[in-house]
């Protein structure tokens, strides 16, 4: 479905959901079945802690090279460490980075948008309501699975203990909080051919909109 389109016509679909509720699998269709240009936020965030990136200085500015591996690149489960269970640490944190993040992904959408040579653009955070995303994009999908999946998989696929999941979700947007922000509703927990069949009227829907 690739196609040259003038750069102020690409629709930007953010894609947001809780912690184990297969965003990655949504992502991946859209990228494969049907041509769009995905930004995963975590990668985004990722690229900015690199050595000489903005967000490296400025994490090393803040918390000391205590948070240095031996090669100088952040050594990211110590910085996760550092700031666990300290909410001063962790906001200073999220203060460092989550505005420099944004700014980063609005910058490669404006790229995308230049070159002009994809269907669609979806961007994936856990936090784009947090950080206010839906304001700026064409239209906000949700990724819904049931709590008791979400942890089954998070147990599963990450090794994490049920404790620890409920304490991830804990922090999350409750799910009516989704449902009011989110235009379209993905239900992932019906199979992948139900996935694959709602993401398909989604992205029929999103395309009517040029």
């Amino acid at each position: 479905m690739k196609q040259n389109k003038k750069r102020n016509d690409i629709k930007v679909v953010g894609i947001t959901g809780g912690v184990g509720s297969g965003k990655s699998v949504v992502m991946n269709i859209l990228k494969e079945k049907y041509g769009a240009e995905i930004i995963l936020a975590d990668l985004v965030a990722h690229d900015l802690m690199e050595p000489g990136q903005k967000n490296y200085l400025d994490i090393v500015e803040a918390f000391g090279k205590k948070v240095l591996a031996k090669d100088k690149t952040i050594d990211r489960p110590a910085l996760a460490k550092l700031v666990f269970g300290d909410q001063e640490k962790l906001s200073r944190l999220n203060a460092i980075t989550h505005p420099n993040v944004k700014k980063e992904i609005f910058r490669r959408i404006q790229r995308i948008k230049e070159k002009g040579e994809v269907s669609f653009i979806a961007v994936e955070a856990a936090l784009l309501l947090e950080e206010g995303y839906q304001n700026d994009f064409d239209t906000m999908w949700y990724v819904y699975v049931d709590e008791a999946t979400r942890i089954e998989r998070l147990k599963e696929g990450r090794g994490y203990t049920e404790e620890k999941c409920h304490e991830i979700m804990a922090k999350q947007l409750p799910e009516e909080v989704f449902r009011k922000e989110c235009s379209t509703v993905i239900d992932n927990h019906l199979g992948i051919s139900e996935t694959e069949n709602q993401i398909k009227t989604a992205v029929e829907s999103l395309l009517s909109l040029y």
